[in-house]
């Protein structure tokens, strides 16, 4: 009985094997790098496959398959799944360090919030696009425009997702009113309610008291279709 008992421990034994021995790691990255494809071609992508947990030993896999779960996005840290297509039945995750280079905005000194950013007040370099969530911007053509929502330090990258457009309107503004119909337009005054950059909708309160919803324009005017 206890030598049937040892048999059985060691065909137990031998049916996993760490998952770290699983893992295809050029596969791996030439998944991710294949993924990549919303990546300029001048970029430079640096990718390293990481291993899973130690402790973790999985049923023997004759194939195995790099896929992305629902909601992945291969920018920085992230991770990749892999599963058994062949021989068993599992998944796991593999952590995965994305970082990808090419040129973009460094500020070169303090950028205020608020304030338009010129072509003084930054260089163009080589830099990390992924330490950014939603990039960095490449090119003046990108901030043309635009402000910071928030203040940007000197030597700071300047990502797309701190810029915004600056109100064409803000709250507490006194907006002209356009009003505009087939055959007419008319012009009163109104306050505005609320900030907003031009083309977006805006509430503002007329002089009598009617609260309406229009376009932000340029010059302080927001504009409404009849």
């Amino acid at each position: 009985m206890q030598r049937s008992l040892l048999t059985i421990l060691w065909i137990c034994e031998c049916a996993v094997v760490p998952a770290s021995a699983q893992v295809p790691t050029e596969d791996v990255r030439r998944f991710v790098q294949s993924e990549l494809v919303q990546v300029d071609e001048a970029a430079r992508v640096q990718i390293a496959v990481g291993q899973p947990d130690a402790r973790l030993h999985l049923a023997p896999c004759t194939r195995r398959e790099p896929f992305l779960r629902a909601g992945a996005r291969l920018w920085g840290h992230v991770f990749v799944g892999l599963r058994c297509i062949e021989g068993a039945d599992w998944s796991i995750n593999l952590p995965v360090d994305v970082r990808v280079y090419g040129p973009g905005l460094r500020a070169v000194h303090a950028l205020p919030a608020g304030q338009l950013i010129g072509p003084a007040d930054v260089v163009v370099e080589e830099v990390e696009w992924t330490r950014e969530p939603q990039g960095v911007a490449k090119s003046l053509a990108q901030i043309e425009g635009r402000v910071p929502i928030r203040s940007i330090e000197a030597g700071q990258l300047v990502g797309l997702a701190s810029l915004r457009q600056p109100p064409a309107v803000a709250q507490g503004d006194s907006v002209k009113l356009l009003a505009l119909g087939q055959g007419f337009s008319i012009v009163t005054e109104a306050v505005a309610l609320a900030a907003a950059p031009a083309g977006q909708l805006v509430r503002v309160r007329t002089e009598s008291g009617k609260i309406v919803t229009g376009t932000a324009r340029a010059d302080r005017i927001v504009e409404v279709s009849f």
